[in-house]
Order: C-alpha cells, then structure tokens, then sequence
C-alpha cells in the first residue's frame, strides 16, 4: 500500500492491521480497553503541540489521533456495532441539528445567543438520552450526570462546578472562592498539627477542588493554567541547573539556600524580560 490524502486508505489499512492471519499480531490483541489510554495520551500529544505552536507537529499529532479514531471504528466494526462511516454520519448529524444558526432558518445570531442555543439544544438531547437509557428505568439523571468518569480530575472538577452552577449551586463572587480556599487551607493545617496525614490529604483534595472552582470563576482552564506553570517550573529550574553548572556544582551538591536563591535570579530575569 502506498500514502494517501483519502481517507478511504486509512480505513483500508486499519482494516489490513486488523486481519487475522495476515494482520499486525500487537492490533488484533487489542480492544476499546487497552486502546483507551492511547486515545487520551493522543488528546494530550495534541493539546501540547498547539501549546508549544508547533504546527508541523500538530499534523502529526492530529493524524494519530484520527488513529485512534479508526481504531476504535473498526473494532466496532467487526462486532456488527457501527463502523467508520456511522461514526461521521452521527458527527454530521450532530453539527448540523447543533447549528441551526448555520444550516437552519435560526440566522443572525450574535456569539452569546449561539452560545445559549447550543447549551438549549445540549440539554434537549440529553434529556432524551436520559429518558432512554437512565439506569435501564427511564427515571432522569441528576443534574451532575454526563460527565466522564475517566477524565482528568481537574477537568471533571471543572465540569461537575459547572453543571452545579446552572441550577444556582454556586458563587457569584470569586473572592468568596478565595474565602473557601482559605478555610481548607486552614483545615489542612488543622489536621498536620493533630498529626492525622490522611485527614490532611483529604482536605488537600477539597483545597484543589476549590482552586479549580477559583479558576473556572476566572474564566480560565485549570489545566491549562497548572500545564502553564508546569513549564515555567522546568525553565526556572533549568536555569538553576545552569547556574550551578557554572560553579560547577549539581543541584545535589547544592544547598537549598543556594537553590532558593537562584530560583528568586531566574524569576526576577524572567520579569526583567517581560517589563
């Protein structure tokens, strides 16, 4: 088989890869289980390349995690379930029924009123899948339900805050979420000088739940922002290592003064740069 920009190859090799007998023998072991985490390692791969705005990596990325896209398809496939062309069908469909202020007669709407269109339409749907399928009993699902056990903590935070919030269970103010962070800050230390690291841990959970919550009242990602410091933490402490280097030293021969020192350097630098 040879490249090719159609998609009808992709299929066809996916397909090739998954034929016993002649097939990739690592393929035909795998199922939606064990393919799971490549496809979110995939997301992940994607979000860092626009991070980084490496559009050339982009490419790839993406490509690999059509992949997964096929991947699954095709597993499905060869259980009689759905196969790659039901897939877009149900996408296009979804598109399509999702903008009426495109494809239908709801036109010259402004960016806010798309918004609130595209969460009525959300909740029509979602209501109807309730109806169906709600624990087999068509009794309606709690408003905290349709989020992804599976997804990062901090993302499913955010999302659970979020449904909470439509129905009013929530903060007007965002100083009022800094008065919330605060008092489990508060109880952590509590709970360290009582001596119980288990109840202090567990608090740490409600202290990053609450900073999520902090962020989300801020308009910003809770992972974008913590991948954002993330980055800042590994050029800062680069440049510590760098530093010592030129003592000739390594962070462990280093004390944590020195260290410490050399952090307060590299962000005044930083911040230097900036202004």
């Amino acid at each position: 088989m040879t490249p090719s920009r159609n998609i009808a190859r992709l299929i066809e090799i996916m397909a090739a890869l998954r034929t016993p007998g002649s097939g990739c023998p690592w393929d035909l072991e795998q199922n939606f289980a064990t393919i799971a985490p490549y496809t979110i390692e995939e997301a992940y791969e994607v979000a860092d390349a626009i991070a980084r705005d490496d559009l050339a990596d982009l490419r790839e990325e993406l490509g690999d995690l059509l992949l997964q896209v096929v991947f699954h398809a095709r597993m499905a496939q060869e259980q009689g379930a759905f196969d790659f062309g039901d897939v877009v069908e149900t996408l296009t469909e979804k598109l399509i029924r999702r903008h009426p202020h495109v494809f239908g007669d709801a036109r010259g709407m402004s960016a806010e009123a798309v918004e609130g269109l595209w969460e009525q339409i959300k909740a029509q749907e979602r209501a109807k899948k309730d109806s169906r399928d709600a624990n087999g009993s068509g009794a309606p699902a709690g408003a905290l339900a349709g989020v992804p056990v599976v997804l990062p903590a901090l993302t499913r935070a955010l999302k659970l805050q979020a449904k909470a919030g439509k129905v009013g269970f929530d903060w007007n103010d965002p100083h009022a979420v800094l008065a919330k962070i605060r008092e489990e800050a508060d109880e952590i230390e509590a709970e360290l000088t009582s001596g119980d690291r288990a109840a202090a841990a567990a608090e740490v959970g409600d202290l990053l739940f609450a900073v999520v919550n902090l962020a989300r009242h801020l308009d910003a990602d809770p992972e974008a922002v913590l991948r954002a410091t993330n980055h800042k933490f590994e050029r800062r402490f680069a440049a510590i290592e760098e530093a010592l280097a030129g003592r000739g030293k390594t962070p462990q021969e280093a004390t944590l003064a020195e260290m410490d020192a050399l952090w307060d350097a590299a962000k005044a630098a930083e911040g230097a740069k900036g202004g």
